[in-house]
Order: C-alpha cells, then structure tokens, then sequence
C-alpha cells in the first residue's frame, strides 16, 4: 500500500473513474467534444494541496468548511483532554507502583520537554515545511510528546485550518509562476522574432 494519505487516494480513483466515463465507447466518438467537457471540468494550472480533515475546501471556504472546522478544533480540544487523562493515570500508576521519587520525576519531566518540543515543531511546521531528514529523526520524540502536537493542533485550529496558511502560500506563488509562463507563451508564434 501507497504512504498516499486516504483522501489524495480517494480524489485520484475518483478522477480516474470520471475519466473512464469520458473516454468515447466506440471509434466513431469525435475527440473534440470530449475535450471541450473535459476543459470545464479540469482547470488549468497548479491544483491546491489537501489537507487532512479539509480536502481543497481551504482554498475558497466552501464545501461545509466552517463545518469542518469547528469540528477539528472540538475534536482536538477532546483528544487533548483525554491525552492529559491518560498521562495522569500513567503517572498514578507510576505512584502505584511505588517505583520512587526520583522515576516519577524523571518521567514527568521527560513528558514535558518532549511535549514542549513537540509542540514548538508542529507549531513551525504549520509555516514552513519541515525537513523529511529531520522529520523522521524527531519521530520518537513527536510520539512521546504527542499531547503538545495534539495542543498546536488545537490552538491552530482556533484560527485556521492547521497548515492553511503554509498551503495558500505555496498556492499562490505556484499560481503567479503559472500565470507568468502562460502570459509569455501567448500571442502569435509565427510574429515572434527569432534571434
């Protein structure tokens, strides 16, 4: 199986599947008609990137989008809660135990630096994007401090959808790049001056 998240995979059978409807049944089918539906359909230039939870309703905020939404920042807020939950349990049943002082501590302060950090990269990567080297050697420590990915989460959702503004922006500089080289492709060829 693909490391493509589910939706990506979902939007490419779905476009595969409309494609498959479009493709003439006999060799009598003109080409041209085809194309005409197909341009309507397809725009062209760059596409926008989904994000999880959201699809491409980012781009415009439509398609339930405030919907969306709220239901990603209360569903946060409650994964967060639950995630304190069990670290406190975790740290009952350490007390339980009666492991002593000093690993009770040691395991306190070990979930709250990794929290932290996970916290401070999740947040940054809802700005830039991460390095996949870095990425992957963070994996333990993102695991351990879960409950700060999971509050970044939440607090980003506040304002937009996590990882929006990253999106809009790499958007719209690929947007102007594809107006630019489009706009020096027009005109009429047989004017130009060869040098």
């Amino acid at each position: 199986m693909s490391d493509e998240p589910k939706n990506i995979r979902a939007e490419r059978q779905g476009q595969r599947a409309q494609q498959a409807q479009l493709k003439p049944q006999g060799s009598e089918a003109p080409q041209a008609p085809r194309a005409s539906s197909t341009a309507g359909a397809t725009p062209a230039g760059p596409r926008p990137e989904p994000i999880r939870f959201f699809g491409t309703t980012w781009l415009n905020h439509d398609g339930n989008y405030p919907a969306r939404r709220a239901g990603v920042t209360v569903g946060s807020l409650a994964a967060v809660i639950v995630s304190g939950l069990v670290l406190r349990l975790a740290y009952e049943g350490l007390q339980l135990a009666a492991v002593g002082g000093f690993v009770s501590i040691v395991v306190l302060i070990m979930f709250a630096i990794c929290s932290a950090l996970a916290f401070g990269h999740t947040w940054g990567s809802y700005t830039k994007r991460p390095d996949p080297a870095r990425q992957s050697s963070l994996r333990g420590l993102l695991t351990i401090g879960f409950l700060g990915s999971l509050a970044a989460y939440f607090l980003r959702s506040l304002k937009e959808a996590p990882g929006e503004a990253l999106h809009r922006a790499e958007y719209t500089t690929a947007r102007e790049q594809y107006d630019r080289r489009t706009a020096k492709r027009t005109g009429n060829p047989a004017k130009r001056h060869r040098p």
